[in-house]
């Protein structure tokens, strides 16, 4: 059973050493890059953890540290899934569908009526999971901000 948790101003620590393991674990995942957070200070940190977002862990019970996270930030009104991410080992035991569940209803209690994401086109696996939890393609394309050779789509929840 997964645990999911709202990540709190005390757990910048936590945010940081996750959010760095993914983007090296994943670099092509991710709008930004492992050189450009690294050396983030800890008010940068802990700036990420504000009103217009949330930030959620989710922990496998053998395993005290999180085994993933997601956030979702809310800009002009439209709530963007971001920064999901769940660790190598802990793939295929329901992180990331919980993870997707805390963030879709976080975003409905908020009176949305959808979730948005952007994902790594050649990402399938990301894209399997997204699809899974009712995600479709928008039809709308970019290319991925830390590497624009990478072209991303984006994908709407209905809720």
């Amino acid at each position: 059973m997964v645990v999911v948790r709202e990540v709190s101003p005390d757990d910048w620590e936590v945010l940081r050493d996750v959010r760095l393991a993914a983007l090296r674990e994943a670099p092509y995942a991710f709008g930004s890059t492992y050189a450009r957070e690294a050396p983030f200070t800890p008010e940068q940190w802990r700036a990420r953890i504000n009103a217009r977002s949330v930030t959620f862990f989710g922990h496998l019970p053998q395993t005290p540290e999180p085994a993933g996270l997601v956030g979702v930030y809310v800009e002009d009104a439209i709530p963007d899934l971001v920064s999901m991410w769940v660790c190598p080992s802990a793939r295929g035991n329901g992180v990331g569908e919980a993870l997707i569940t805390a963030a879709a209803d976080w975003v409905r209690s908020r009176e949305h009526d959808a979730v948005f994401l952007w994902v790594t086109e050649s990402n399938t696996p990301a894209r399997t999971l997204y699809e899974r939890c009712g995600f479709a393609p928008t039809g709308d394309r970019q290319p991925l901000p830390s590497n624009p050779e990478l072209t991303e789509i984006r994908m709407r929840r209905p809720l």
